[in-house]
């Protein structure tokens, strides 16, 4: 009997339910369809995973964003990368372009967890081979997955977008903290060597989610600032600095950031802080009753499928930095 064998890789494309939109968009930008499958919730919240079609010997691909009810959608990636890894799947990378309990990447005082490295174990224990994602909130976090992570940026993305709409003759790139000034000066490369400054702000460690912006180091007057973050949960940093800004007699301020989480009241307090234009990415879901006038989502649909592509064809996926890393 002689035996034959199709070496031919298959790509395959799949998608949990939190972000649809998204999902779809990158399936039209790889020209893959999204495998069919079966998902649902049983009365006691558990879930249920089961795909349409054999996986058996794919490079399987997981996209799953993770807004709120962040857990269920965590939990629902972990049952469906065990899914791929049962069903045989050759190579199972996630997509995950907000990572969650990013925040929670280092212990700030004793008795507390690292919730970052769990997630990474978490993952790597379902079966994941390798992890995509967008704009870790500290770069460490690549290190505590074992295995390949693919940290890509928005930052060239959102930085034409404010070149080609605002210019960059009288840009001041503005970090709303000390600790992103590294990023703040990547930016101001990207906008043709645009001056920095950086808000100094304090926090109380014992409240979430409040954060006192102080004043400005950093000349802005009459400057249009470009304050960056790669997240606004509920606002309230991002507006203070905004009006810590005005009071140091900056021009117009566009705020740029990459995940657009916008807890409650955070479109009433971005609608309303002064900000000319608000630009976020895609990367979560931002419906329709959280969008406001001056907010601009931009797709982050082609990045995703340009690192698919390359991850898959075994390219390279630095080549996609355009010169950030």
């Amino acid at each position: 009997m002689t035996w034959t064998t199709d070496n031919k890789k298959n790509l395959m494309l799949f998608a949990g339910r939190a972000h649809p939109e998204l999902a779809q968009a990158v399936s039209d930008e790889l020209g893959v369809h999204l495998t069919p499958q079966t998902a649902r919730d049983f009365a006691n919240g558990e879930i249920f995973v089961r795909f349409e079609e054999s996986v058996r010997g794919s490079d399987a691909f997981v996209l799953q964003s993770c807004p709120y009810p962040m857990n269920q959608w965590v939990m629902e990636t972990l049952i469906m990368i065990d899914a791929l890894k049962r069903g045989s799947a050759k190579r199972i990378t996630a997509i995950i372009p907000f990572y969650p309990y990013a925040r929670q990447d280092k212990k700030h005082r004793g008795r507390e967890p690292i919730s970052a490295r769990l997630i990474a174990d978490l993952f790597k224990t379902a079966g994941a081979d390798r992890i995509v994602t967008v704009d870790l909130h500290t770069d460490q976090i690549q290190g505590f997955f074992d295995g390949p992570v693919d940290h890509m940026h928005a930052q060239g993305q959102l930085a034409e977008y404010v070149r080609n709409k605002y210019g960059t003759e009288n840009i001041c790139v503005v970090s709303p903290d000390a600790g992103r000034v590294k990023v703040g000066e990547k930016w101001a490369d990207s906008l043709d060597g645009a001056p920095l400054a950086f808000v100094h702000k304090t926090r109380d460690p014992d409240v979430p989610n409040q954060i006192k912006s102080n004043r400005v180091v950093g000349d802005v007057d009459g400057k249009t600032c470009v304050l960056i973050d790669d997240m606004i949960d509920t606002g309230g940093t991002i507006a203070g600095a905004v009006s810590v800004l005005k009071d140091a007699g900056a021009g117009d301020v566009i705020i740029a950031t990459t995940h657009g989480v916008f807890s409650d009241p955070a479109a009433e307090r971005l609608a309303n802080c002064g900000a000319v234009e608000v630009i976020a990415t895609d990367t979560l879901p931002i419906p329709e009753e959280k969008r406001f006038e001056n907010l601009t989502v931009l797709s982050i649909a082609p990045l995703l499928a340009q690192t698919i592509m390359e991850v898959f064809k075994n390219g390279s996926v630095t080549s996609l930095f355009d010169g950030v890393a």
